[in-house]
């Protein structure tokens, strides 16, 4: 276990190579990526680099704080220069499923204002095709039930409220999530979300297509970075 999290910190350290000072970041959410605000406290305060993250969670807000990296709130970001930030699951065509924190929403919004963005994750993420890890829909919580029925009748799938009816995750932004268990079955992302974004009381989906250029992965080995070749950065 030590050696999976030894790794993770270096994949998290590795990836803030493409952090340059003067920055707009996007700071994401999860184990791995917690590694790389560190690192970006640690250019802050010995390096001198003069950055400014905008926080995809109230958790990443607190921790880029307690390491002094100055935060601006996504209403006055505009646009960003680069999101770092994990993933439960990467396809060969760079697609991904996110949202295993809950902050799904956020986190592609942020993603959406950035010039590239880059994926930090270990091994176990990199899949052949999507959805073996459930997908996290954000939905309004009035409306939860109606799209668990609407979602189960439209793509046949088993439907749960994360943490259950009686005490429900709830968001940063007061919305409840439906983890969906689609399998390994999703081959086409793009059409699937826009499917789902489709249904009435859907906030966000978990599926982000087209906006990830590069994964700094561990592994067993060591650290690999892999670029999209039809990305931003390639």
């Amino acid at each position: 276990m030590g050696d999976v999290e030894d790794l993770k910190r270096e994949a998290g350290i590795r990836a803030c190579q493409f952090v340059q000072d003067g920055m707009r970041l996007g700071l994401g959410t999860g184990s791995t990526v917690r590694y790389t605000i560190l690192e970006i406290g640690r250019l802050v305060s010995e390096d001198g680099f003069k950055v400014v993250g905008v926080p995809t969670s109230e958790a990443t807000r607190e921790l880029a704080e307690s390491v002094g990296i100055p935060l601006i709130p996504i209403s006055e970001a505009g646009r960003l220069d680069l999101t770092i930030d994990g993933a439960d699951e990467f396809d060969p065509r760079f697609s991904l499923i996110k949202g295993g924190g809950g902050a799904l929403t956020r986190e592609k919004e942020v993603a959406l204002l950035s010039d590239s963005m880059i994926v930090v994750a270990d091994d176990r993420k990199k899949v052949e095709v999507l959805g073996e890890f459930d997908l996290p829909i954000e939905v309004k919580s009035r409306h939860w039930s109606d799209v668990s029925t609407a979602i189960s009748s439209m793509c046949e799938v088993r439907v749960s409220l994360r943490g259950g009816e009686l005490a429900p995750y709830t968001t940063d932004n007061g919305g409840y999530i439906l983890d969906c268990e689609f399998g390994p079955t999703i081959t086409k992302p793009g059409d699937l979300e826009e499917k789902l974004l489709s249904i009435e009381g859907v906030v966000q989906v978990g599926l982000f297509v087209g906006l990830c250029d590069a994964v700094v992965m561990a592994t067993g080995s060591g650290v690999e970075t892999i670029v999209n070749p039809v990305g931003r950065l390639s």
